[in-house]
C-alpha cells in the first residue's frame, strides 16, 4: 500500500486548508485511513480516522474544526481521503501524515505534508 499526501502550505490563523491522500496498491487490505501530525521535537499525534464503512473519529484538539471525508465513503477505499481543516491556529503547524491500517494490523504512512499557520 502506498499513500500520496498533498495539500499542505502556509495559511494565516483562522484560514483553511484541505489535505488529500491518494492510496494505491492492494487497497482491499485497508480497513482504516486517517491522519496524524507531528510538530518538531514532539511525538506523532493522531488526528482523525475514517473506517471502511465511513465512520469517522477525531482527536479533541481538532474536533469541530477538521473534517475527514472520502467520496462515496462506504467501502470505497480506493477513493482519496480528505482532511478539511478550518479555523486553523498556529498550534496546528505540523507535518501532517496520511495513515492506513490493514485488517492484519499493518500500518502504512505517506510522505508527510507541511502545514504552517501564521499568527
Amino acid at each position: 500500500v502506498q499513500l500520496q499526501a498533498s495539500g499542505g502550505g502556509l495559511v494565516p490563523a483562522g484560514g483553511s486548508l484541505r489535505l488529500s491522500c491518494v492510496p494505491s496498491g492492494i487497497i482491499s487490505t485497508i480497513n482504516y485511513m486517517g491522519w496524524y501530525r507531528q510538530a518538531p521535537g514532539k511525538q506523532r499525534e493522531w488526528i482523525s480516522t475514517i473506517t471502511r464503512g465511513g465512520s469517522t473519529r477525531y482527536a479533541d484538539s481538532v474536533k469541530g474544526r477538521f473534517t475527514i471525508s472520502r467520496d462515496n465513503a462506504r467501502d470505497n477505499m480506493q477513493n482519496p481521503v480528505y482532511l478539511q481543516m478550518d479555523s486553523l491556529k498556529p498550534d496546528d503547524t505540523c507535518v501532517y501524515y496520511c495513515w492506513a491500517r490493514s485488517y492484519t494490523g499493518n500500518d502504512y504512512w505517506g510522505q508527510g505534508t507541511q502545514v504552517t499557520v501564521s499568527s
